[in-house]
């Protein structure tokens, strides 16, 4: 099934993002780059607030989010309450992204990640559905900014 993926990086992994969105393109998959186009230094905050607008607005089912490591832009992603953002480096933990926690961002690490793993990634998270049950009430609760100690 076709899906609706917004893809942004900063100006260390945008060949990466472009590889991504040229093969997410050739899947099937409607593919917004929210950029940068360049590899001229960019802050990856304004990158992963954008993503994770898009998310909230229901602009994308999903996204990607590329950094040098993945770490940076995942927190700026994160700093959306409607974004569930996980950094991943093997499709295992790209699926159970999905099938636990509900995520719709996985974040990776352009200087960390090869192309084949990072397709291998991506290909997990969107192939895996969000299992429910169990996971349903933990994933509610990341919806509130503030929480009752336990």
């Amino acid at each position: 099934m076709a899906a609706r993926i917004a893809i942004a990086s900063d100006h260390a992994a945008v060949a990466l993002k472009a590889v991504l969105a040229a093969w997410l393109r050739e899947l099937g998959h409607a593919v917004t780059d929210l950029g940068p186009e360049t590899n001229a230094s960019v802050d990856y905050p304004d990158y992963g607030f954008a993503l994770g607008d898009a998310i909230a607005q229901h602009r994308a089912d999903m996204g990607i989010a590329l950094c040098g490591s993945g770490i940076g832009i995942s927190i700026a992603v994160n700093r959306n309450p409607a974004a569930r953002c996980a950094l991943v480096s093997e499709p295992l933990s790209a699926a159970l992204a999905r099938r636990h926690n509900d995520a719709n961002v996985i974040a990776l690490g352009a200087r960390l990640t090869g192309e084949d793993m990072a397709k291998a990634c991506v290909q997990a998270f969107i192939n895996t559905a969000f299992e429910g049950g169990r996971h349903q009430g933990r994933v509610a609760k990341l919806a509130h900014l503030a929480q009752e100690p336990v």
